[in-house]
């Protein structure tokens, strides 16, 4: 359990009212296979990953970008206990899908890279902190049943 100030919570989910689940997750998805490419491998059926422009254009990685950002948005709903709310989450990428769980950071680092660009001044110091805390701990939470 991570304690939140008032402060921190405000910053959270005044940013996340702000992100458009549509255009973030995309994006974000798009940019980890481009600059990761060892994560592709995970996303063998989604077809055409051999180019940058391939990926940005691809129906099935904007699908699955939009699908991660409503997955954050249990977090944002359930800020007091994030670990338990993503209990299967965190099971079925380890048993299931075998993703390694450092991959989560650096998606983490890449949606925060893009949501940076996106809100420019807007995203002070002071929230970029509190929203890299949070995404701490939801990388925590879906590496957590990884034995």
């Amino acid at each position: 359990m991570v304690d939140w100030t008032d402060a921190e919570r405000s910053a959270i989910l005044g940013l996340w009212g702000k992100i458009s689940v549509d255009e973030i997750g995309p994006q974000a998805l798009a940019r980890l296979l481009i600059v990761s490419p060892w994560t592709q491998r995970h996303f063998s059926t989604f077809g055409n990953l051999s180019t940058p422009a391939a990926i940005m254009g691809n129906p099935a990685v904007a699908k699955h970008g939009r699908t991660v950002m409503h997955g954050l948005d249990r977090a944002v709903q359930n800020l007091d206990d994030i670990k338990n709310a993503y209990t299967a989450l965190s099971v079925m990428h380890s048993e299931k899908l075998h993703v390694d769980p450092d991959n989560f950071r650096v998606l983490a680092d890449v949606l925060t890279i893009v949501i940076a660009a996106k809100f420019g001044a807007a995203f002070t110091p002071e929230i970029q902190a509190t929203w890299q805390k949070f995404m701490k701990v939801v990388v925590a939470a879906m590496g957590s049943r990884y034995f």
